[in-house]
């Protein structure tokens, strides 16, 4: 579903996400919700290789035009158009029209599509428009919230699915050239050149939700309508799944972001499987960032890092005199709680490190906690669950 309006994004960092006065964090995905109502865009990825069209060897091309042209000829039939509806009703019970757009990409033959949670939130009815101009109408696979990931699917003849050949974000450059195909304001088929501007950066949530960790930043420019289709290398290989802009106006300002391809690579057979991403689940409900590390404040009454033996904050009780009374006091005692300084020997530093570091985990996995205890260091064992 695309986000309507530039509603300002309030970050949810302990360290904010900072962009500047009048700057907000905006999706991409374009469309309108309800008359006179303008949304913001996105982006995404996939698997099967397709053979594009070799690029002119015309003398008058120079050989970075030749590499724009065999990108765009390798992927832009694997891309397509995302339409969505929806039905609103005013305080009369008047049905309120409204629509939205973005973009995606051919996973398979079989007629999967990749985009963002967002295109789609909410929808009515999606249509799916591929390059040649064949619609269909899409069901929902899976989707998950969070992470802002859609499987959708069409049922269309393998033979006009072009899948476009998904790529690996974890040995990306920065300063690499970088590709985004997709949709703007529309506009079918429009690629813009870049460059991948950092790697491993942290947006704040547009929903309110946790930070997206891990983010691949590029200047190749995205606008509304762009969400859910691929940030490309120069093999025409999808690296990433265009989710983000930062923008004083609403469009392209040169910081753009993209979910990375190994993030989607390990939490798409879950959507395909289940219809929704399946989370290691540890218990541990509260952590305060410290210089030293991380202290576990509250843990989930019976939750895999409770039954693991990890320490939380604990309530002490005191009793005192006030006066002629004798009065009972509540205090917390951090001094109790572990700190976190590692998992799996990876050092632990801030919340971002965390979630970055247990979204690699799968539920069943043992992990071990390096925490500081009393002063000790000592390695706790945990069984994670699933949530």
């Amino acid at each position: 579903m695309s986000l309507s309006n530039q509603s300002r994004l309030a970050p949810i960092l302990k360290r904010p996400f900072v962009v500047g006065a009048g700057v907000v964090l905006l999706g991409l995905a374009l469309g309108l919700r309800a008359p006179a109502q303008r949304a913001l865009v996105t982006q995404a990825d996939d698997v099967v290789r397709t053979e594009g069209v070799v690029a002119s060897s015309d003398p008058r091309l120079t050989p970075e035009e030749l590499a724009n042209i065999r990108v765009y000829d390798t992927v832009n039939q694997s891309v397509v158009n995302i339409a969505t509806s929806t039905v609103q009703y005013d305080f009369m019970g008047m049905p309120i029209e409204g629509s939205g757009s973005g973009s995606g990409a051919i996973l398979d033959k079989e007629g999967h599509i990749l985009t963002n949670q967002h295109v789609i939130d909410g929808a009515d009815q999606v249509q799916i428009t591929l390059a040649s101009g064949a619609a269909f109408n899409a069901r929902v696979i899976g989707s998950d919230k969070e992470y802002d990931m859609a499987v959708l699917k069409i049922e269309a003849d393998p033979e006009v699915l072009n899948p476009v050949k998904l790529g690996r974000s974890d040995n990306l450059r920065v300063g690499q050239k970088a590709y985004v195909l997709g949709n703007p304001f529309g506009l079918e088929g429009t690629l813009t050149t870049g460059m991948i501007s950092s790697l491993n950066r942290t947006v704040p949530s547009r929903r309110g939700g946790r930070a997206m960790t891990g983010m691949v930043q590029t200047d190749a420019a995205m606008n509304p309508g762009n969400s859910g289709g691929p940030l490309l290398n120069s093999s025409g290989e999808m690296v990433g799944m265009c989710v983000a802009i930062v923008s004083a106006t609403g469009q392209n300002a040169g910081v753009g972001f993209a979910i990375p391809m190994n993030r989607i690579r390990r939490f798409l057979p879950e959507l395909l499987e289940h219809g929704r991403v399946i989370r290691a689940y540890h218990g541990i409900v509260l952590l305060n960032e410290t210089p030293r590390g991380l202290q576990i404040a509250k843990l989930a009454k019976g939750g895999p890092a409770e039954n693991a033996g990890l320490r939380p904050f604990v309530e002490v009780i005191e009793t005192g005199r006030q006066g002629p009374f004798i009065v009972q006091r509540t205090r917390l005692d951090r001094d109790h709680a572990d700190l976190i300084v590692a998992i799996d020997t990876k050092p632990v530093a801030n919340h971002e490190d965390f979630v970055t570091l247990m979204d690699s985990y799968r539920p069943g996995q043992r992990v071990i906690f390096t925490v500081v205890r009393e002063g000790q260091r000592l390695d706790v064992p945990v069984v994670l669950g699933a949530a």
